[in-house]
């Protein structure tokens, strides 16, 4: 019998064209997605764009109208140049650069804007919880607050221990919007042309620097509240002269301590704490900037007063000392109207005394809100991330406070008898229910997490501690 030869399915090959079919479809939905995604974040960073430029033209008019003889040009959607006027005297030499001072600084503002807004969430005390959660916190951090401390690393956690106990509290003592408003008085010797005493006084919580005296001589130009005082090592050495008159008076030390310090923190009732901030690499600089920084850690509102800002200024006066080599620091008085424009501070001086204060050509907090978004969209989008516009999305490193432990209130067992039964540790024993509603709220919508900064100026190197919204703070 003739045997047929079998003919080969067909199977294999529509199994072959159904599979071809299938990735080619696969491939073009692929394409189709990125170039959707690809014009969904044009589109968005498009409109970020247009937010910032919108939001430049703002500050450049704000600057126009409050800047006394200022002027800035826009450069793009987020630089801008401060301008003086020509015949702007220049006589401040610096010596490092060998020049004069010039008549006009470049600014990012995106970047400006998402600094200083993120001060409005941070902790800028250092804590035990930051020092526990920050790698090598204890091993490399701690010694480099401690001056004179005989070693570089604290492979022996106690050696540390021993020096920063005194002024070292578990948890911040402090928080963002636990005051309305707040005053951050300088040094100048501008502060005694014009009678802010009462203004300054009036309100809620008043910030000053170094030595700067308190008392009825300077009263009617400066005042008599005292609430915060930050102050550089140095000024920490005469402590017990500055707080004279004053047993509640919270004082925060810029730098370091050491052993001298902290014999005489033992022996008085106010609180000391160390200040735990970034180091700002441009603009106005010095111990009023920092006063800034803390002051808006804790406030809504920054008012500033004695800070040189207006035209003219040839000399460096202080209210309560003789002037000394004069100088004219243009850059600070730029960097400071700038933030002023950026809604971070409100400058009080003796001309702007004169006209009625209204801050209606300042950007609104609406207004400085999308910016900062359209900023934070930008910043994320060119460093190929997506999405994360939530409050937590610059923790580098995150930790979690035991609920069940309050940790230890700063202190140290041989303290005087008048630091033991003082109230100096009213701060870090204030339950969250006892803060203005604002803090609570704001609290609650940061989920209990602390944020401290870690490093240098990066925007984007935070430390992150969680608590349980359930405990006390």
């Amino acid at each position: 019998m003739r045997q047929h030869k079998q003919l080969p399915t067909a199977r294999p090959k529509i199994l072959y064209l159904l599979c071809g079919a299938a990735f080619f479809s696969f491939l073009l939905f692929s394409i189709q997605s990125s170039l959707f995604t690809g014009s969904f974040y044009s589109d968005r960073n498009s409109e970020s764009i247009r937010v910032l430029f919108q939001f430049q033209s703002n500050v450049q008019q704000c600057v126009a109208n409050r800047g006394l003889g200022l002027t800035a040009e826009i450069i793009d959607h987020c630089t801008l140049v401060l301008k003086y006027p020509e015949g702007t005297n220049s006589t401040w030499y610096n010596q490092q650069f060998k020049k004069f001072e010039p008549l006009e600084y470049t600014y990012d503002v995106c970047e400006a804007i998402l600094l200083w807004e993120q001060y409005r969430n941070m902790t800028t005390v250092l804590t035990r919880e930051y020092l526990d959660v920050r790698p090598g916190g204890w091993l490399d951090y701690a010694p480099l607050r401690i001056a004179q401390l005989g070693a570089k690393n604290c492979y022996n956690k106690t050696l540390c221990e021993e020096q920063l106990n005194i002024l070292l509290p578990a948890k911040p003592p402090f928080h963002p919007r636990q005051f309305h408003t707040c005053a951050v008085v300088g040094n100048s010797g501008d502060l005694l042309k014009t009678e802010f005493g009462k203004e300054i006084d009036s309100h809620d919580a008043v910030f000053r620097d170094n030595e700067a005296p308190v008392n009825a001589k300077y009263a009617k130009y400066v005042g008599l509240k005292r609430d915060f005082r930050l102050v550089v090592r140095g000024a920490a050495r005469n402590m017990v002269p500055i707080l004279n008159g004053s047993d509640t008076e919270v004082l925060i030390i810029k730098s370091l301590t050491h052993r001298e310090i902290n014999a005489v923190i033992k022996t008085i009732p106010n609180p000391v704490y160390l200040f735990q901030g970034i180091v700002l690499r441009r603009g106005a600089k010095g111990t009023g900037m920092k006063s800034i920084e803390l002051a808006l850690s804790m406030c809504d509102i920054v008012d500033i007063y004695g800070f040189t800002v207006d035209p003219g200024y040839t000399e460096w006066t202080r209210y309560f000392s003789d002037p000394r080599k004069g100088h004219n620091p243009l850059q600070g008085r730029a960097y400071y109207q700038l933030l002023e424009c950026l809604g971070v501070i409100r400058i009080h001086s003796p001309m702007r005394s004169q006209r009625r204060q209204d801050w209606s050509d300042v950007p609104s907090r609406e207004m400085i809100s999308q910016a900062h978004a359209a900023a934070w969209r930008l910043r994320k989008s060119s460093a190929g991330k997506a999405g994360g516009l939530g409050q937590f999305g610059n923790c580098k490193v995150w930790g979690n406070v035991d609920p069940d432990k309050s940790g230890p209130i700063s202190g140290s067992p041989d303290m005087s008898d008048v630091r033991k039964n003082s109230n100096y540790q009213k701060w870090e024993v204030m339950p969250l229910k006892s803060l203005r509603k604002e803090a609570q709220v704001h609290y609650k919508q940061m989920e209990g997490v602390s944020q401290y900064k870690m490093d240098g100026n990066k925007l984007d190197d935070l430390v992150c501690v969680r608590h349980s919204l359930k405990s006390d703070v």
